[in-house]
């Protein structure tokens, strides 16, 4: 009779641990692709706005003449050559890769539309993520999730947001953002 106690308390014992040792053993939490972008929306808006990098083609430097962003002021032999100064308007909103106020505008030729020179706005822009993907599983548990990066060009003036939008400019790239468990809730790890 003592036996058969014995053994009815320690099957009870067995499947009291057993059901302690599985209800212990949660999975982990989901992690979808709108709260990916949150966590990585949160840290562009944490980090410093910087300035956006834009390429001017032919059709930007017309843009520019128009907007008065810069003014021709010197016309070369060759009559496709030519130096633009920086306007007062136009210093309040790019600024040149090697500093100064003179566009040296150097095509190989009148029918050179694949000239182009870089500049970046002077209003600092914050990185936004957008058409973020669904999380996939990763090593160790960890979650990656693909995304373009783009900049949010809020205090842009007008003319040079639509500079910015010409064809040949990328204000885009994808990035790839690596989640892991902190606890039970989902931290962004790194983005490359």
């Amino acid at each position: 009779m003592k036996l058969t106690i014995n053994r009815k308390r320690m099957g009870m014992a067995v499947l009291l641990g057993a059901g302690l040792l599985m209800g212990g053993c949660k999975s982990a939490p989901e992690l979808t692709a709108t709260q990916a972008q949150a966590l990585i929306q949160a840290k562009y808006d944490q980090s410093p706005a910087v300035p956006a990098s834009i390429v001017v083609y032919d059709l930007g430097m017309r843009q520019g003449v128009t907007a008065k962003y810069w003014d021709r002021a010197k016309a070369y032999p060759n009559n496709f050559w030519a130096d633009f100064k920086l306007t007062p308007e136009g210093k309040k909103a790019v600024a040149l890769p090697g500093g100064g106020d003179m566009i040296q505008w150097r095509p190989e030729s009148a029918e050179d539309k694949n000239y182009s020179l870089a500049m970046s706005t002077v209003a600092p822009s914050h990185l936004k993520a957008r058409d973020v993907g669904d999380p996939q599983d990763g090593v160790d548990g960890a979650k990656t999730a693909v995304y373009t990066e783009s900049y949010k060009l809020d205090g842009v003036p007008d003319a040079l947001q639509q500079m910015a939008h010409d064809p040949g400019n990328q204000l885009g790239a994808k990035r790839t953002a690596g989640f892991v468990l902190d606890g039970r809730a989902w931290k962004l790890e790194s983005i490359n």
